[in-house]
């Protein structure tokens, strides 16, 4: 298989797989997995594999292949994998789990590297772009900074108490992050680096997005879509709104999905956003008119979530 320039997947409670020509619509291939749900997908950095975080497990996917099979699978979770990321360099991926871990996984190995002990179910975990912090949110509403340097937790917060945080992003060059929780609000601190390598939540803002909602996913935009900053919050209210990050503003609210929306995720340049949602389909979204230029229908159950890989691959070091 040619490698394509844009890589777009989606999962679904159907236990499929899909790949998608994200301009024309057409699905080109579909994966079968029948070992459990998908809880998120994300694609390497050199658009060569495909994480699927299952229960319990992570598979590993040759994205330029036909093959059913995945090339590696970790399983050393024991509960539902929410949160599955990479290293900018594609070295090493981490995970979070219901288990109460979050775990750091060699790709080439199947063993487990590290694993930090969060006490209650992950839900969410961000690698900072310093590559060196990851950041955990957890069912209890702990949100936990592990320095991946000293090997330990080096900060707690807990923005509300009792209430699950469901979803985290950092901004790309490491400015701000935020924590979306299942009251429909979004916490946002700006992140300071201090005298160490430790980083220091100041609290910004307190933003009511969806409110008496789940905020099931929330977003910052990516570099290229500098000088603009958005962020955007994917909800059970089967909206995704999109704030303007400068004065958290209300931007645009895309509607058309008809039921909740589970995932979004931004273009390279930040000019498009992609969505998945329990109504079976995924949208591609034009950021510049709010509009929905594109469906992608084909899954049988809730599709929810969704990985877009659109940028250049990193130049080989």
């Amino acid at each position: 298989m040619s490698q394509p320039s844009v890589i777009l997947a989606t999962a679904s409670y159907d236990h499929t797989i899909r790949f998608w020509e994200a301009k024309s619509g057409r699905c080109y291939r579909t994966i079968q997995y029948p070992d459990s749900q998908v809880n998120r997908l994300e694609i390497s950095p050199d658009k060569r594999h495909l994480a699927a975080a299952g229960n319990p497990h992570i598979r590993l996917f040759d994205v330029n292949s036909n093959s059913p099979q995945p090339e590696m699978s970790y399983d050393l979770h024991t509960g539902n994998v929410m949160a599955v990321g990479f290293q900018c360099d594609g070295k090493w991926m981490y995970s979070g789990s219901e288990d109460g871990t979050v775990k750091i996984w060699d790709i080439r190995a199947p063993g487990c590297q590290r694993e930090y002990e969060s006490r209650a179910a992950v839900n969410t975990v961000v690698l900072h772009p310093n590559q060196t912090e990851l950041i955990s949110g957890d069912q209890n509403g702990n949100i936990r900074v592990w320095d991946l340097t000293a090997n330990s937790c080096s900060c707690e917060l807990v923005p509300e108490v009792d209430t699950a945080v469901r979803s985290l992003t950092v901004m790309w060059d490491g400015s701000l992050v935020v924590a979306a929780n299942n009251h429909g609000t979004c916490y946002v601190w700006r992140l300071l680096r201090g005298t160490q390598t430790m980083t220091n939540f100041e609290p910004l803002h307190k933003l009511q997005a969806h409110k008496g909602y789940y905020i099931l996913k929330c977003l910052l935009s990516p570099e290229f879509c500098e000088p603009h900053r958005y962020l955007a919050t994917a909800s059970s209210d089967n909206t995704v709104k999109i704030w303007n990050v400068d004065g958290f503003t209300l931007e645009k609210t895309l509607v058309g999905h008809r039921r909740w929306v589970w995932d979004c995720v931004f273009s390279v340049d930040g000019a498009y956003l992609i969505t998945a949602s329990s109504d079976a389909t995924a949208r591609l979204w034009s950021m510049s008119t709010g509009e929905d230029i594109r469906v992608y229908e084909g899954h049988h159950k809730a599709t929810v979530c969704c990985a877009l890989h659109d940028g250049a691959e990193p130049s080989p070091s």
